[in-house]
C-alpha cells in the first residue's frame, strides 16, 4: 500500500478556495443575485405595464324574484351568461405619484331563455388617477431603492472579504495544530534519545536515578502531548475542510506564510478609502432618507387628502360585436374625492411628532455609528502596524531559542548542565515557535480584517472589486 498523498496549501490558496467554492461563498453569491432581482423588480415597476383581464364565462341558471308592474313578485327562471375581457396599458408618474392608463373593454351578455345576445364595449379609454396633497411613495422609493442596491453590491464585496478573514482564522488554527504536532514529535524523539543515553550512563554509575526518572517522565509526557496534538490537528483539519467544501480524504499540509507586506499603512488613507468604499456611507444616507420619508408620510396623511380620477374614451352597445366599432359615442368621467379630519383628538399630530423624533433618533444613532466606524478603522490600522513589527521579533526569537536548545542539549549530553536547564531551554524553544506562528496568525487576520473594513487592497493600491 502506498502512502496517502498530502496536499500542500498556502494561505492565499485557502482564501481563494473559501471565496469560490465554500458553502458560505455560495450563500454570499445567492444573496447578491437576490438583491439584483429585487432591483430589477423595482425598476420594472416604473415601466409601462400591459395586462389582460377578463371573465370567461360567468354562467348562471336560477330562479330570480322579479317585481311586476302591480308591485307583486313573480319568480322567473333565468339562464344567462356574462363574459368580459379587457386590455390595459398603464404607466406610473413617479414625480406626482399618479398613473395614466389606456384601456379597451368588451362585454358580452347571453340570455338563453329569450335567445338574446347583447354586446357592450369601450374601444378605447384614456384615464388619469392622481392623488392630491398626499404622500408620494413612488418618488421616495425611487430615491431609496437605488441606494439599497448599491449598498447590497458593497455588502457582497465585504462578505467576500469576511470569508478571507474566516479562512485565515481556520488556516492558522490548523497550522498551529500541525506545528504543535511537529514540536511534540521532535520532543518525543529528543527525549527518548536523551533517556537512552542517560540510561547507559546510569548503568555506568555516571547518572543519578532521580534525573533518569525525570527523563523517563519527560518521554511519557511527550508521548501524551503528541497524541493530543494529533487529535487537535484532526479536529482543525476537519473544520477547515468542511468550511472549504473539500470532500477528499487526503490530508492537508499548510505552508508557513513567508512574504509579509513591507510597507506600513497610514490611518488617513485607510479612513478615506473606508468612507469611499464601504456600504456604511450609503447606509447612513439611506436610513436618513427613510426617516425623512416617514416624516413626509405622517405629514401627507395629516389634513386634506384628495384624489382626481378622469377618463375620456369611446363606448357603444349592440347586438353584434361589430356594432361597437361602427359609430361609438363619446364617454367622459371626472371625479375628485377628498377627506379632511375635523376632530381626531391630536392623533395625526402625535403621529407626525413621533416620526420627527424618530428622524432625530436616527440622526443621533448614525452620528455615533459613524464615529465608532472611523475609530474601528483607525484601531485596526494601529493593530496591523504593531503586529507587522512584532513578526520580525518573534521570528528572531524562534531562531535563537531553537539554536540555544541544541547547544543546551549537547551540553547536557556531556554532563556540564542540569536537566532543569535542559527543560527550560526546551520550554523556551517550544514557546518561541508557537509565539512566531501566533504572531503570523494575528498579523494576517488583522490584514484581512483591515481589507474588509476598507474594501481596499493596500498591496495593489486599489479598491477591491469582484467581477462576475
Amino acid at each position: 500500500m502506498g502512502q496517502t498523498a498530502i496536499r500542500q496549501l498556502s494561505l492565499q490558496e485557502v482564501i481563494a478556495m473559501a471565496q469560490e467554492q465554500s458553502t458560505e461563498a455560495k450563500q454570499v453569491e445567492t444573496s447578491r443575485e437576490n438583491s439584483y432581482w429585487q432591483w430589477r423588480s423595482f425598476k420594472s415597476s416604473y415601466l409601462p405595464q400591459l395586462s389582460l383581464a377578463g371573465t370567461l364565462p360567468d354562467f348562471s341558471r336560477t330562479i330570480t324574484p322579479v317585481t311586476q308592474p302591480d308591485g307583486t313578485i313573480a319568480f322567473q327562471p333565468v339562464s344567462i351568461n356574462s363574459s368580459d375581457v379587457g386590455v390595459s396599458l398603464s404607466q406610473v408618474i413617479s414625480p406626482t405619484g399618479g398613473r395614466v392608463f389606456v384601456t379597451s373593454l368588451m362585454q358580452r351578455f347571453d340570455d338563453f331563455d329569450r335567445d338574446q345576445t347583447r354586446y357592450n364595449g369601450n374601444p378605447a379609454i384614456i384615464g388619469l388617477e392622481q392623488p392630491l396633497f398626499a404622500y408620494n411613495a413612488l418618488a421616495w422609493t425611487k430615491r431609496i431603492e437605488p441606494l439599497k442596491y448599491e449598498e447590497s453590491q458593497k455588502q457582497f464585496t465585504e462578505n467576500k472579504e469576511q470569508l478571507a478573514v474566516k479562512a485565515t482564522d481556520l488556516y492558522f488554527d490548523l497550522l498551529l495544530a500541525q506545528v504543535n504536532k511537529s514540536i511534540a514529535a521532535k520532543n518525543l524523539a529528543n527525549n527518548d534519545t536523551l533517556y537512552q543515553v542517560a540510561d547507559e550512563k546510569y548503568k555506568l554509575g555516571r547518572f543519578s536515578k532521580n534525573d533518569l526518572l525525570q527523563l523517563r517522565l519527560a518521554v511519557l509526557n511527550a508521548d501524551l502531548a503528541l497524541a493530543q496534538a494529533k487529535l487537535d490537528e484532526q479536529t482543525a483539519q476537519l473544520a477547515l475542510k468542511n468550511f472549504l467544501g473539500i470532500k477528499e480524504n487526503e490530508p492537508l499540509a499548510l505552508l508557513v506564510p513567508q512574504n509579509v507586506p513591507e510597507t506600513g499603512i497610514v490611518a488617513e488613507l485607510a479612513l478615506a478609502e473606508a468612507r469611499k468604499n464601504r456600504k456604511e456611507s450609503i447606509s447612513f444616507k439611506r436610513r436618513l432618507l427613510e426617516a425623512e420619508s416617514q416624516v413626509a408620510k405622517a405629514k401627507g396623511d395629516n389634513g386634506l387628502n384628495a384624489s382626481l380620477f378622469a377618463t375620456f374614451g369611446l363606448t357603444d352597445r349592440g347586438e353584434s360585436f361589430t356594432d361597437i366599432y361602427n359609430q361609438p359615442d363619446n364617454q367622459q368621467r371626472a371625479r375628485i374625492g377628498f377627506t379632511m379630519p375635523l376632530l381626531d383628538w391630536g392623533r395625526q399630530r402625535s403621529i407626525t411628532k413621533a416620526a420627527q423624533l424618530n428622524q432625530q433618533l436616527v440622526e443621533y444613532t448614525i452620528n455615533q455609528e459613524q464615529t465608532n466606524f472611523e475609530q474601528a478603522v483607525i484601531t485596526q490600522v494601529n493593530q496591523y502596524n504593531t503586529l507587522k513589527n512584532r513578526i520580525a521579533t518573534t521570528a528572531e526569537a524562534d531562531v535563537i531559542a531553537a539554536e540555544r536548545y541544541e547547544i543546551t542539549r549537547s551540553t547536557f549530553l556531556i554532563g556540564r548542565i542540569s536537566i532543569t536547564d535542559l527543560n527550560i531551554a526546551l520550554a523556551e524553544k517550544d514557546q518561541a515557535r508557537r509565539a512566531y506562528i501566533a504572531s503570523l496568525s494575528a498579523f494576517w487576520e488583522a490584514y484581512y480584517q483591515l481589507r474588509a473594513l476598507t474594501l481596499f487592497d493596500f498591496q495593489q493600491q486599489q479598491a477591491i472589486s469582484y467581477k462576475d
